[in-house]
């Protein structure tokens, strides 16, 4: 059998700092290119049922594509994914701030997150896997978040073809946490996703304000178009006359994940319209954010000049829960010295065991 590979190149420099694309080839067809800046899944190429090869990511023409304001399109997003209400939190007695940068919220840890930053590589390889190990140091009040944060981000490609990613967090001050990757999926290489079907491994979601921010507790999803627990036609679910969807212009919500008690459990599974790819997502985080590229509106391009456009592609973010640091009643996101914070996602593709 193939044996993976990894290697590195040059991908440009952001102020006099090198930047590198890593890519990891699993020897058997997929393969994931990482850049450093922003620890970017720059492309994740998988074949489908007859060998045919797409990238299931996303991805923007180059490194000056990246540096300017872009909706995170594959980054690493920290310190805190989705949004903190009116970007203020209270943390044993103290209030901290961060910038607002959403509709007088913060969202994915303010406007000079780690979607911004070059971070440090290195390479691992196995007989079996391949990896790329990033790393990024926050300091103390960074974006307004206490404490010096240290953060590693692996990337690990398997000659299964599942690529997983884990993340580890320590702090040397009580501070909070809530790390996903950004990827925009689409699983054809077409124009859109409205006839991929998904299905999310939950019973609740959090139904939110025009702003995004979470209205109350979690809701059910029986009876709503947020009811993902068999597999349903994206298409039908957003043309539903809902007033969430209308506000939002789609999903762009929370789904709570069953708490199998398993760690790490299937969080969704999207399938292609003639199921030649078919995408799983696994994760040991308590939930997922749905995003269907409702702000998307074709001025971003990739490599070859296709647009990204509204409903082009879909975000599935494992994460803990958005504006936690003031909702006691959901899963902490506080990390305090000694204690790592510790999370895994894997993106499996059952249809190449077939």
């Amino acid at each position: 059998m193939p044996r993976p590979t990894v290697h590195r190149t040059p991908f440009g420099s952001v102020q006099g700092t090198r930047t590198d694309l890593w890519t990891l080839d699993s020897g058997t067809g997929v393969r994931a290119e990482v850049l450093t800046y922003g620890a970017t899944l720059h492309r994740l190429t998988v074949p489908d049922t007859t060998g045919a090869t797409a990238s299931v990511v996303r991805s923007l023409p180059g490194l000056d594509d990246y540096t300017a304001k872009h909706p995170y399109f594959g980054a690493v997003v920290g310190r805190y994914a989705n949004r903190i209400a009116h970007g203020r939190f209270v943390l044993d007695g103290t209030e901290h701030h961060v910038p607002a940068n959403d509709r007088g919220h913060a969202l994915h840890g303010g406007p000079d997150g780690f979607h911004t930053k070059v971070w440090d590589a290195a390479s691992d390889r196995t007989d079996d896997t391949v990896s790329v190990r990033l790393t990024l140091h926050s300091p103390d009040r960074d974006m307004g978040f206490p404490g010096a944060l240290d953060t590693t981000v692996t990337y690990t490609l398997d000659t299964a073809g599942t690529l997983a990613v884990d993340y580890a967090s320590v702090t040397d001050r009580p501070t909070v946490v809530n790390l996903t990757n950004h990827a925009y999926f689409e699983l054809t290489g077409h124009d859109d996703v409205l006839g991929h079907r998904l299905e999310v491994d939950a019973d609740t979601y959090l139904p939110v304000d025009d702003d995004g921010i979470p209205l109350g507790p979690p809701a059910e999803v029986r009876g709503t178009p947020f009811d993902l627990t068999t597999p349903q036609v994206l298409a039908e679910r957003l043309g539903t006359d809902d007033a969430q969807l209308r506000a939002a212009g789609g999903f762009d919500h929370s789904w709570v994940l069953r708490d199998t008690g398993a760690g790490l459990r299937r969080a969704a599974r999207l399938t292609a319209p003639d199921a030649t790819r078919v995408l799983e997502v696994w994760t040991t985080e308590p939930g997922i954010q749905v995003y269907t590229a409702n702000q998307l509106d074709g001025s971003f391009t990739d490599g070859a000049g296709r647009r990204h456009e509204r409903h082009g592609s879909v975000c599935l973010e494992t994460q803990h829960l958005p504006d936690s640091p003031n909702r006691p009643d959901l899963p902490t996101t506080v990390l305090r010295p000694g204690d790592t914070a510790r999370s895994r996602t894997e993106l499996r593709f059952p249809h190449l065991r077939n």
